[in-house]
């Protein structure tokens, strides 16, 4: 199964591997996932962050969240602690994002 495969399955399924479903405990869940990765000798989510702030032009003060924030949010956001209608929106587009890049690491992708 590729990663790309494992992200969809998780993002269909998000309650089996993320309890309540909720983003701060997905982004947890990636950066235990980036973890484990690296441990064991596999390209985790490396280059993540990089790519982000490619893809929105700018940097910020965030980790790789606060940018999917910005992303998903252009017109800004508050807190972390988002209304469940902002979370849905970040949730949705960090799965977007990730497959998007994930799509641009494949060896044999078409750009």
């Amino acid at each position: 199964m590729s990663e790309r495969e494992y992200f969809a399955n998780v993002r269909r399924r998000l309650p089996m591997y993320v309890i309540g479903g909720r983003l701060d405990r997905l982004e947890a869940f990636l950066d235990g996932y980036d973890q484990h990765a690296m441990r064991h000798g596999g390209p985790g989510l490396q280059g993540w962050k990089d790519w982000l702030i490619a893809k929105r032009g700018q940097t910020c003060n965030h980790g790789w969240p606060g940018h999917v924030r910005h992303i998903a949010l252009p017109d800004g956001w508050e807190h972390w602690d988002l209304p469940q209608e902002q979370e849905q929106i970040v949730i949705d587009v960090l799965f977007d994002l990730l497959d998007e890049y994930l799509t641009e690491r494949e060896p044999d992708a078409t750009r």
